[in-house]
């Protein structure tokens, strides 16, 4: 029964994944990717009251969303397709306790900041998730829908549409989304010649928010240096705030506006000084525009190998078919 379901699951996933290809096929981009409704809200993380919670083994925030989403990702299949050409499996699935980072199972983090103004040290941790950009280019970019944008500015995957092509973490400044190989919807479709698992990252606890609770790095955090509210309202405070400790803010015009802001009472430019951009730890460059502005040409070229790759599928899926009636019948059809 639990196979049937399974199946009956991935089909429906499979149907509104060729639904998205038919979608491509016409090469028609929307400015900006919507589903769903509900009132437009931000959150703002006031690195004036972030301590970094140096007196806990993992930062409560860290703590929180790690047991919120402790249980989202589906067993690892074993062994894992080895994917055809790159070859590339990223396999967090034995190292489910990193918190240093971004990974699939961890959607925050905490970066401490060594800078030094006007000759004084100072310290300042930042807390680095998705930004939810107002006009995000991971959504823009995913031939099938699986990454969206809700209207109360959530910007969620969908890993039951998600095939693990990581294009929305090429198209991210920030390279926010992280993938798990060896689960999604591919797996059903053409392991090891079409996709590479999913992509996770942070998508505002969007079922917290449906069931009226906050999402767990704002209500975890001791401080109180999380908030969340009506864009209008966080845009407002974040202003007073960034006015009251004459100090900055990061959100508001990067990657063309985020639903995400931060406050700072140093230079972003100072705090960026400090991060060396690797993988799951992005920078913080103040100097980001919005990106696959004007590239709908680049795009449409992007997107036709999972278009392929589908016509791929039902080569293979018709060639199977054909094999079978072919053993059944004992002779060629």
């Amino acid at each position: 029964m639990k196979e049937e379901k399974e199946f009956e699951i991935s089909r429906r996933s499979f149907l509104k994944v060729t639904a998205g290809v038919a979608a491509v096929s016409g090469v028609g981009f929307p400015g900006k990717s919507f589903a769903e409704t509900g009132k437009q809200i931000s959150t703002l993380i006031d690195l004036s009251l972030c301590d970094g919670c140096t007196d806990r083994k993992v930062p409560a925030c860290v703590s929180a969303c790690k047991e919120i989403n402790k249980d989202k990702i589906p067993q690892v299949v074993d062994p894992i397709p080895e994917p055809w050409p790159r070859k590339t499996i990223e396999n967090w699935s034995e190292k489910r306790e990193a918190f240093h980072r971004l990974t699939p199972y961890n959607f925050i983090y905490i970066h401490k900041a060594e800078v030094n103004i006007a000759g004084q040290n100072k310290t300042v941790f930042v807390p680095r998730r998705c930004m939810h950009c107002d006009n995000p280019a991971c959504a823009t970019i995913c031939p099938f829908s699986a990454n969206y944008k809700n209207k109360n500015g959530a910007v969620v995957i969908d890993q039951n549409l998600c095939f693990g092509g990581a294009k929305c973490r090429d198209v991210c400044p920030w390279e926010i989304p992280q993938r798990q190989s060896g689960v999604g919807i591919y797996l059903k479709v053409l392991p090891g010649l079409m996709g590479n698992g999913v992509m996770y990252k942070c998508d505002l606890c969007v079922e917290r928010l449906a069931a009226d609770r906050l999402p767990g790095c704002v209500e975890a955090c001791p401080r109180e240096a999380l908030l969340i509210g009506s864009r209008k309202a966080i845009e407002k405070i974040a202003e007073s705030r960034a006015a009251a400790m004459n100090g900055y803010i990061y959100g508001k015009t990067q990657n063309g506006g985020t639903s995400n802001l931060y406050v700072s009472p140093v230079p972003f430019e100072e705090i960026n000084k400090t991060m060396s951009r690797k993988p799951g730890q992005p920078d913080m460059k103040t100097d980001v525009p919005r990106r696959m502005a004007g590239t709908d040409p680049l795009a449409k070229t992007v997107l036709a190998a999972p278009v392929l790759g589908l016509a791929a599928a039902g080569v293979a899926s018709a060639w199977s078919w054909l094999s079978n009636r072919k053993n059944k019948s004992g002779k060629e059809e």
